[in-house]
């Protein structure tokens, strides 16, 4: 079988022929480690069927590949890992590794030691691709992949510049609802636990609860930065009582944080969401244990690690896809449920 208008068949045929995406169709062909058997063969029977003359020139650039991918996160806190955001990450990571040969390896690097293992990564290469998140302000790991020239894939987008590919997640548009949800149950005086300013992340999540409260003619200055932990909410919501004691609710930039910002509020004898109604934002397990359960906006975030896996793998062989925008969706819980007694003014 050849190609009906005989010219000489493409990958794409023999991808569509063989069931599989034209990466992997690209990876079997090449003889890469990292595809399946049942790739493998599939692609192998069209090859035969098609009469597929592989480029020879793309066949040894394949031979020169490591087998292996990083996933480089830019933080000095040790715990990191143990998170359970990157825990869902790094098992979406792996999913999409699944069915290929590729080592996965992990790097933790600290604003100004860490990325020294990172240089010793990409000169010479050590891996095919890297996947970089968590990058803080003006980072120099982005500037050392940017200058390395490797297939690179940002999840989440940087604070500053626009890369070619990176899998992101609708966090201007995931705060707005939360903030939305607030209003529509009649609270006033809503304020925000923002995450670092000097994150993207930070700063789309902060922009969305201003958009919401704009177009509600509310105040949206009454916020507080912390650092995405437990320890940074509850700390923030220190501070926001203290500046105002009356708010009655709280939109918080993740669960982390929303759960200590619970805490703090119990502490000071608020009653959750009767007084003070609260959202966080991911949908981690723990929105599941606090006292009272979390309403949150929930971001799909082991789809967020295989997508940027499933793109890495494509733009490491040659392929050039689409960026990426990850949709979100509000979870009411008790911290803030549809219907609730206000507290009398």
């Amino acid at each position: 079988m050849t190609s009906p208008t005989g010219r000489q068949p493409t990958l794409d045929e023999v991808a569509k022929l063989a069931g599989v995406s034209r990466s992997a169709a690209s990876r079997a062909i090449n003889n890469a480690a990292h595809v399946s058997a049942a790739n493998r063969l599939a692609v192998e029977r069209a090859v035969r069927e098609l009469g597929y003359v592989p480029n020879v020139t793309a066949q040894a650039l394949a031979r020169q590949k490591v087998g292996a991918v990083v996933l480089a996160v830019s933080d000095h806190n040790k715990e990191l890992f143990g998170d359970p955001f990157f825990g869902q990450i790094i098992a979406g990571v792996t999913a999409a590794l699944e069915d290929t040969d590729l080592d996965l390896k992990l790097l933790l690097c600290h604003p100004e030691r860490g990325h020294d293992r990172v240089r010793r990564m990409l000169r010479p290469p050590r891996a095919d691709g890297i996947m970089v998140m968590a990058l803080r302000g003006d980072d120099p790991l982005q500037r050392m992949v940017e200058k390395s020239g490797l297939p690179t894939v940002y999840g989440g987008l940087p604070l500053h510049g626009q890369p070619e590919w990176f899998v992101d997640v609708d966090n201007r548009g995931g705060a707005r609802v939360a903030a939305e949800h607030l209003v529509s149950l009649g609270r006033r005086r809503i304020a925000s636990i923002a995450g670092p300013a000097d994150t993207h992340v930070a700063v789309a999540r902060l922009d969305g609860f201003a958009d919401a409260l704009s177009v509600a003619q509310l105040d949206h200055t009454l916020v507080e930065h912390a650092d995405f932990t437990r320890e940074g909410g509850a700390a923030a919501m220190e501070r926001l009582l203290e500046r105002e004691p009356g708010l009655d609710a709280v939109s918080v930039a993740s669960d982390n944080m929303a759960a200590g910002a619970l805490q703090t509020l119990l502490q000071h004898g608020r009653r959750v969401p009767e007084d003070v109604a609260v959202v966080g934002f991911d949908d981690l397990p723990i929105g599941h244990l606090t006292q009272p359960s979390l309403t949150t906006i929930q971001q799909p975030i082991r789809s967020l690690g295989y997508e940027m896996a499933r793109l890495l793998l494509a733009v490491v062989d040659g392929e050039k896809p689409s960026p990426l925008l990850l949709p979100t969706r509000l979870v009411v819980r008790e911290s803030a449920p549809a219907r609730v007694s206000l507290a009398a003014s």
